[in-house]
């Protein structure tokens, strides 16, 4: 253990931000009077979150080019019989990475807020929310226990309630942030099942304790069944996953958490929240590698997330939601990654991933002000005549996205499908299908939304909401036809901060991340039974080369056909879409109602737990246990009660007659007993 790290910096990085939340929530806010102005609120926050990026930046290069690692009980807060709950740090490769991202993404969100949301009364307790979701993320990525990350894990949900529901007034958000919360809570039960068996079976919650006795947990049995417990605990994990990362079928929530500011979606969905169930199948990597099983499931979870999640994309018209079902695509994509093994290459598509799309849902929310708050993309058109730097940085963001050539994307991207190709689980087959066929899906939904705002006719005045004053937006403007116009600075320059690493980040880090001994020790993978990385290491020589035999490859025609056709059908032959929706109506009504996940959830398993529910409170509270257990038990002690009292007279000679009565029956019995 390195000497490198110091303890008070790295408790510098989670307390600052939270220092910043506590000054802007507390003073800033009518709770205790205002005391502080805007300027004051943001200007603590921004700092706090500064102050954590450039300590994590201290620490990326102590782990990288000094090999300082850490692993610490910072706080132990109690023993429960041999288990210690603790609070401590572990710092290595994969942490120091996401520490860095964490906060630069956040300090890019933070400073971009200054201009988003300048016209809005939830200032100030925009930004303490924020500040302490920084605080709730950066707890997570940094515990060396269940305990703290737990705790993390569920600080960032309860944040994002907070954040998704910032306009309490608007009943969609209140909606989407209850929709977030319990679709959450559903992934969380499988989670804290997962950590209890560990706690149970290892007896312990540390993670260094745990994967020493990873593999005599993989001999195991589940009790009562053939499973293996290594597979049930993996599973139960991984389903929390699914509810933080917005795994099919627990992905229903953050396409309705758009609700909420666009700052936050940048923050939930690019870096953050969304990403820590990847984050944590990848630390979880000793454990996942002791079960084919448990990484088929994730394989196939993954596949769908990623092909499905995509189609859902292209019908979309509100420019925020077509890149939060982008989000959901990659996401799938990350978890491919993890299913085969290849998780060094999930976690680095992870990272490249933070930054384009933080940068497309930053631009997005551009477009949006530049709009006077229109989210319609079939009203924008030729944006980029008014908002240059957006335009320019959107469409870096979107080259990435698709995975171009020497973009960030691609090599992440490519290293996903060349695993999942040279993976032998018997799921690569569907999996290695659904990223192919995602590549194409990619490009289109993603040109499609880049052609209709930045190119084409100018259709502002062409809304049918533009001139009605009943179609008021969250900040209280009004739609009309005015010309589009470029944002202030305190907005276009994290645009250009993100849009630097969306270029080069990948190219930079390929050979260290991938093959080299950033997350050695700490990234598990066993070679003899899951061989795509020793595949992938013989395919991949370096930055230059691979981009160069990208222009070759099926996944950079499958992008370009895709860019091809979305111009074609939206600049060239607007006719044909509608046409196409015409001819096939049923698809794109199934498209529509989103595979009718929503209905489902809804109408089946709301009316279904309600139904339970009244069943449970009539049958099993009014009449088991009120009618039978207490108000019976009463009536039976009543009756009893009132058999006996008749034979209380108080007379002795009846009294004197029974016990008589009595020893002559005991009497007779043990003479009886003796012949």
């Amino acid at each position: 253990m390195s000497q490198n790290l110091s303890t008070a910096a790295l408790l510098a990085v989670p307390l600052a931000p939270l220092a910043g939340s506590a000054l802007a929530g507390l003073l800033g806010t009518a709770f205790l009077g205002n005391r502080i102005g805007r300027r004051a609120s943001h200007t603590a926050t921004i700092l706090g979150v500064l102050v954590a990026f450039l300590i994590s930046a201290w620490v990326l290069k102590s782990v990288a080019l000094d090999g300082a690692r850490y692993n610490q009980t910072i706080y132990e807060w109690m023993t429960v019989g041999g288990m210690k709950m603790e609070v401590g740090f572990m710092v290595d490769g994969l942490t120091a990475m996401m520490m860095c991202v964490v906060t630069f993404v956040s300090l890019m969100v933070h400073i971009y807020t200054i201009g988003y949301m300048a016209d809005d009364d939830g200032y100030d307790r925009f930004f303490s929310y924020i500040s302490l979701f920084t605080f709730s993320m950066l707890m997570l990525v940094m515990s060396n226990n269940f305990l703290q990350l737990f705790f993390g894990w569920e600080a960032v949900g309860l944040v994002s309630y907070l954040l998704i529901g910032f306009w309490y007034k608007k009943p969609t958000a209140i909606f989407a942030n209850m929709k977030a919360f319990l679709v959450n809570r559903v992934g969380d039960f499988g989670f804290i099942l997962g950590i209890g068996l560990i706690a149970a079976y290892a007896g312990t919650l540390n993670y260094t304790d745990t994967f020493a006795k990873a593999g005599e947990l993989g001999k195991l049995g589940f009790p009562g069944t053939d499973w293996m417990l290594i597979t049930v605990v993996c599973i139960c994990l991984f389903i929390g996953a699914m509810g933080k990362s917005a795994q099919f079928p627990l992905h229903v929530w953050l396409p309705d958490s758009m609700e909420g500011p666009t700052p936050i979606s940048a923050l939930i969905h690019a870096a953050t929240m969304v990403t820590a169930g990847i984050f944590m199948v990848a630390r979880m990597s000793p454990l996942f590698e002791l079960s084919d099983t448990a990484l088929n499931f994730v394989l196939v979870i993954g596949a769908i997330t990623a092909l499905f999640m995509g189609f859902l994309g292209i019908i979309q018209n509100d420019i925020k939601r077509v890149v939060a079902y982008s989000t959901l695509s990659q996401l799938g994509y990350m978890t491919v990654a993890l299913g085969a093994s290849a998780y060094s290459v999930g976690v680095f598509h992870l990272m490249t991933h933070a930054f384009f799309k933080a940068l497309l849902f930053l631009a997005a929310g551009s477009v949006i002000m530049g709009l006077h708050h229109n989210q319609d993309i079939r009203w924008m058109g030729n944006v980029r005549k008014y908002m240059p730097v957006t335009w320019i940085t959107f469409l870096i963001g979107s080259l990435a996205l698709i995975g171009t050539p020497f973009f960030a994307g691609f090599y992440s991207k490519d290293a996903i499908i060349e695993a999942v190709h040279a993976s032998h689980l018997p799921a690569a087959g569907f999996a290695y299908f659904s990223v192919m066929a995602g590549v194409f899906v990619t490009a289109f939904y993603s040109f499609r939304l880049y052609f209709l705002v930045f190119h084409g006719k100018e259709r502002y005045d062409q809304n049918p909401d533009a001139h009605h004053d009943d179609h008021a937006d969250d900040h209280g403007h009004h739609g009309h036809d005015a010309k589009p116009h470029e944002s202030p600075w305190v907005v276009t320059l994290p645009l250009v901060l993100l849009a630097i690493p969306s270029v080069i980040i990948g190219a930079m880090t390929l050979m260290p991340i991938l093959f080299g001994d950033f997350f050695k020790g700490v990234i598990v993978v066993d070679g003899t039974s899951h061989h795509a990385m020793a595949e992938l290491a013989e395919e991949i020589h370096g930055w230059l080369p691979m981009a160069l035999h990208g222009f070759t490859g099926l996944p950079f025609w499958l992008a370009l056909a895709g860019v091809v056709s979305s111009w074609y059908m939206y600049m060239i032959n607007p006719a044909l879409p509608a046409a196409i929706k015409r001819a096939f109506g049923p698809v794109y009504r199934l498209l529509e109602n989103k595979y009718y996940m929503d209905w489902f959830n809804e109408h089946v398993l709301a009316h279904g737990a309600r139904l339970l529910g009244t069943g449970l409170w009539k049958g099993g509270d009014r009449v088991l246990i009120d009618g039978a257990l207490v108000n019976g038990s009463a009536r039976t002690v009543g009756w009893i009660a009132g058999v006996v009292r008749k034979v209380q007279t108080g007379y002795l000679y009846q009294y004197a007659l029974v016990m008589i009565l009595g020893i002559f029956l005991l009497m007779t019995y043990f003479v009886w007993l003796n012949k």
